[in-house]
């Protein structure tokens, strides 16, 4: 086992063990995406319900010289959580890249994303990194001295409470260093009938991903939790502009993880996601704190999601 995967056990299981042991009831997104939790984000994104994937992937296609004229040739991309890099290629044929770096923390899933996109561009120098990219990450050298361009599609940044997204922009900053771009997705307010169906699917998809979490502690941290014996909740709160996700418990369950006993009462909830969606005032706010300048922004005719351009100027401290 490599340094890498020991560390996201170590975290995975410090993680599982304080929802547990401390009665906080909730665990970091990140852990739903395993191999097996990718792979049915993945079916998601094919589903009527969820908009996000469908809207960003015509923007990426509609809006290639616009990317071009605005980014410039030869900039290393740096994809941050590129799962199945499914909307990657769009970017890559509309922008000339010089190489492409992408970052997941899920290792073989990575992989293999990583050499179906090789076979798409066969002379793109392609330098996959498994890494968690919630802090600072250590690019190849290959690409430490070419212009950067960080892509983060999906609205994942919605997935975190306002801090912690925040604390993310500052780490890609960071990572990316002063005058690099990035262009992130970002998923606008809207009805909430829309926004509950995106995450709460007729086919059940999204169930499933969701207790996939519930699976892979039993898997990774030698867990015997009844899966059966939750239902997967998704509610909107207004106040916080967010869909809410959680695991709640059907019945009273006991059950072990790595040993230690735990038990939830019937309609107790675990705390498993966040999506928060943005007024473009709020996106632009959120980027400033983080260090990023917008530049440029691309919308549906519908106002349901946006690409923004943003850059990294250097920062001021005095107006």
């Amino acid at each position: 086992m490599d340094m890498t995967t020991s560390l996201v056990d170590h975290s995975f299981r410090k993680d599982v063990r304080r929802c547990f042991e401390q009665q906080t009831y909730a665990i970091p997104a990140r852990w739903l995406y395993d191999r097996r939790g990718s792979e049915l984000f993945e079916e998601i994104t094919e589903l009527p319900e969820y908009y996000p994937t469908r809207t960003e992937t015509q923007l990426l296609k509609a809006n290639g010289p616009a990317f071009a004229a605005s980014v410039g040739p030869n900039r290393a991309v740096i994809e941050f959580g590129s799962g199945s890099s499914v909307k990657t290629p769009h970017l890559l044929k509309a922008i000339d890249p010089a190489a492409y770096v992408p970052i997941d923390i899920s290792g073989e899933f990575l992989e293999h994303s990583a050499s179906l996109l090789q076979a798409e561009f066969p002379d793109l120098p392609i330098y996959p990194v498994e890494a968690d990219f919630m802090k600072r990450v250590a690019l190849p050298e290959a690409v430490a001295d070419m212009p950067k361009l960080g892509f983060f599609p999906g609205s994942t940044i919605g997935n975190m409470i306002a801090r912690t997204s925040v604390d993310l922009l500052r780490f890609m900053r960071e990572t990316l260093g002063e005058g690099a771009q990035l262009l992130i997705g970002i998923d606008r307010i809207k009805d909430i009938q829309t926004l509950i169906d995106a995450y709460d699917d007729a086919a059940g998809v999204t169930a499933q991903f969701s207790l996939n979490l519930l699976h892979r502690i039993n898997r990774e941290l030698d867990g015997d939790i009844p899966c059966d014996k939750f239902r997967h909740v998704a509610v909107w709160n207004d106040l916080y502009a967010r869909v809410e996700i959680y695991l709640e418990a059907q019945a009273d369950v006991r059950f072990s993880i790595d040993g230690h006993v735990h038990e939830m009462v019937q309609g107790q909830k675990i705390h498993i996601e966040n999506s928060h969606k943005y007024g473009l005032r709020d996106a632009r706010l959120m980027l400033r704190a983080g260090g990023w300048t917008p530049l440029h922004e691309w919308s549906d005719e519908q106002d349901h999601f946006t690409l923004m351009l943003v850059e990294a100027h250097p920062l001021k401290y005095a107006p």
